[in-house]
């Protein structure tokens, strides 16, 4: 595999040359923000360098470009196969009830006996991602990796796309499966909270759609918890997710506020909020979260063939981004430096995050650090 990244800013242009190396075994990986809805040129450019490639992105909360966390600039990954095979597919997505199709129609476009790897990347504020994931992994089987995210909007909540073959696409998901078996995936996903308060039972919801706990309107218990800073929401609710587990021995789901509505007290959600589920409000520190970076990257050692270029993608929650500040770049630097000797590592800051969970299956995770890493050998 073949290997390079490259920057474009708002203010100067591309800051370095993109290679020439379109071909149908050609990923080209870009995340950007608001500033590219103004000004398409540099993925109209992209499009017109890779027109046999595989060109695929998203709107983002912050670009990760190596161990740089950067605003207004549009973060590119160029990786050329030599003996990998490429499928694009995608679905359009208007909402919860869409989700789970969507996933199917990306799953069953995917789907062969040689798949080893699916990226999918969806429009973050119209999509149920835990449907999303199940319906895709009803078709392509629980044993391939799925990693991905949702895309963001900085902390603002009000719009977010998908790029698709160079093109901006609100409501949408697209996915790309890589195939053959001389891929090498490697995988992880940590977050760095911590639980506080009391564990309370989800008593009414809808798929992704909390409205009550204990019996009680959950917008207005989490208010009273979050005190002055409920003005805010739902930006605020970035820095006191929840999390959700079946019962007192189940795994641990963290979930992250989309919306929240006055009218009726409820509160919308990346990812499903069984009724039934227990729930626990939770916060971290900087240094809690740069550790959990860290570890993330440790878990996708396991996957590197040792040989070769490595592509590192760092898909990392917006309110990691908000609980870190100026320290942000620490978490970036400190995933780096545990992946293999000069990987290239790109992403965004996000929705939410697919990867595989404690039990080796894919599932949507929220404030956590996912990293992919991609190779051959």
């Amino acid at each position: 595999m073949e290997l390079a990244t490259a920057l474009w800013a708002a203010s100067s242009g591309w800051l370095t040359d993109l290679p020439v190396w379109d071909s149908e075994a050609t990923l080209v990986l870009a995340f950007g923000d608001r500033c590219l809805e103004r000004d398409p040129t540099p993925l109209q450019e992209l499009a017109g360098c890779f027109p046999r490639s595989t060109l695929i992105g998203c709107s983002t909360s912050g670009q990760v470009a190596g161990s740089s966390v950067r605003d207004d600039v549009l973060s590119v990954a160029v990786a050329r196969f030599a003996s990998s095979r490429l499928v694009k597919v995608s679905a359009d997505v208007q909402g919860g009830v869409d989700s789970l199709t969507a996933g199917q129609i990306l799953g069953r476009g995917l789907a062969a006996d040689d798949l080893r790897y699916v990226l999918v990347l969806s429009d973050g504020l119209c999509v149920n991602g835990s449907d999303l994931v199940a319906g895709l992994l009803s078709s392509v089987g629980s044993e391939v990796v799925v990693t991905g995210g949702l895309a963001g909007d900085g902390d603002r909540f009000e719009r977010t796309w998908v790029i698709d073959d160079g093109v901006i696409h609100a409501g949408r998901v697209v996915a790309v499966g890589v195939y053959g078996e001389s891929v090498r995936v490697g995988s992880g996903s940590m977050g760095g909270w911590g639980i506080f308060g009391p564990e309370r039972l989800v008593t009414r919801s809808e798929g992704n759609v909390l409205y009550e706990l204990d019996g009680k309107p959950a917008l207005e218990l989490y208010k009273q918890y979050l005190g002055d800073l409920a003005a805010g929401l739902p930006a605020t609710a970035l820095l006191f997710p929840l999390a959700v587990r079946p019962d007192a021995q189940g795994d641990q789901l963290v979930r992250t506020v989309l919306a929240v509505g006055e009218s009726d007290q409820s509160m919308t959600f990346a990812g499903d909020i069984p009724q039934g589920w227990r729930a626990q409000l939770m916060r971290s520190s900087p240094d809690r979260l740069i550790d959990g970076a860290a570890g993330a990257a440790a878990q996708c050692r396991v996957g590197h063939s040792g040989v070769g270029p490595t592509l590192g993608i760092a898909i990392s929650c917006v309110g990691r981004r908000l609980v870190l500040g100026q320290r942000t770049e620490e978490e970036l630097e400190a995933a780096l430096e545990v992946l293999p000797a000069g990987s290239e590592m790109v992403g965004f800051y996000s929705y939410g995050e697919i990867a595989p969970g404690a039990g080796g299956r894919g599932d949507l995770h929220n404030q956590t650090m996912t990293i992919t890493t991609l190779s051959e050998g």
